[in-house]
């Protein structure tokens, strides 16, 4: 339909842009009147931005993880295992056609993945990853729509009361540990344990890492550099592990699984998904027991937040002491 003779006059009806594009529709005195304004819809449409109908966007959800990962997701430092996730989330919902990916589509698919018994935490790093992937191809210019995840909220978390080995349980666990076959694995607990490092950062260190007294840990979860001091019995163990086990500039091999072993050896039960992570608890724990600052953990740890670092505060031996005396009552010797 174009122009056409109604009781009302001369009715223009015309989509410029082809079939499921906008649709323009007025009525004129005249014909003539009719013509010059559909000639000039057309001619619009064609050369005015503003006036081009838009387009259908036929992309699919995988697509829009491709051009994350090539435009932003492959310089991250957990680029591949961040990617791998993202595309197992949009193989699980059926690969939506990406404009049609709405809030509800997510939340019944997380409500499917609760039902399966998988964990709060789980779920909610899931929707973390979708909604900064949206969020990057915002910034990018490849995503012109919201952000279809911006106003949902995350499941809150109960946390879970942090484990930590006891000073009888640290000796038995090194004794294990030096007993074990794997050349390596107690040097690197016994970093871990010195220094707070995550298992990751002390499996992976290097001997340039380890100078003048410090081991400084790089390309950590924060993204952030940290510096360590250690004990000289500690820096000429490492020094001499290289030399002894003619190590190059990596100072040690994969040896998770030998920790494993040395854990149920020594008899200590850890709760369910902490293993090696427990030595980070461990070091944490005890410094703070031992009187150590907060603010000083905070930077050992290299945490962004201080309030993951609080969780330790309250194995404080004063911790909260100073509410007994600075409280007005007993600041004003009231009765």
């Amino acid at each position: 339909m174009a122009i056409t003779k109604t009781n009302a006059g001369w009715l223009v009806d015309v989509q410029p842009g082809g079939r499921g594009s906008k649709r323009y529709r007025k009525t004129f005195r005249t014909q003539a009147e009719a013509k010059v304004w559909e000639t000039w819809v057309k001619a619009e449409t064609n050369s005015n931005a503003a006036w081009a109908p838009e387009k259908r966007d036929t992309r699919k959800l995988l697509a829009l993880a491709e051009l994350w990962y090539d435009n932003h997701g492959k310089e991250l430092r957990a680029a591949e295992d961040t990617y791998k996730r993202i595309k197992a989330v949009i193989d699980a919902m059926g690969n939506p056609i990406a404009s049609a990916f709405t809030v509800t589509t997510f939340t019944k698919y997380r409500a499917a993945r609760l039902e399966e018994g998988i964990t709060l935490n789980t779920v909610n790093r899931e929707h973390a990853y979708l909604r900064a992937m949206f969020n990057e191809l915002i910034r990018l210019g490849y995503w012109k729509k919201d952000n279809p995840l911006k106003d949902l909220r995350q499941f809150q978390v109960q946390e879970n009361e942090l484990s930590y080995l006891n000073s009888e349980q640290i000796p038995a666990l090194l004794e294990q540990l030096r007993a074990s076959s794997n050349v390596h694995v107690y040097l690197v607990a016994k970093i871990c344990l010195s220094t707070g490092a995550r298992w990751s950062e002390g499996e992976g260190l290097t001997l340039t890492q380890v100078r003048d007294g410090l081991i400084q840990f790089a390309r950590t979860k924060s993204g952030k550099t940290r510096a360590v001091p250690i004990t000289d019995d500690l820096d000429k163990a490492i020094r001499s592990h290289r030399k002894m086990h003619k190590r190059g500039n990596v100072l040690f091999d994969y040896c998770t699984g030998a920790f494993k072993e040395a854990i149920e050896r020594a008899k200590i039960e850890l709760p369910p998904g902490q293993l090696t992570h427990v030595l980070r608890h461990t070091f944490a724990s005890h410094f703070m027991i031992n009187g150590g600052n907060i603010l000083t953990l905070q930077r050992i740890l290299g945490h962004q937040d201080l309030k993951t670092t609080m969780r330790y505060a309250h194995l404080a031996p004063n911790h909260l002491e100073a509410a007994r005396t600075l409280n007005p009552i007993s600041a004003g010797k009231l009765s």
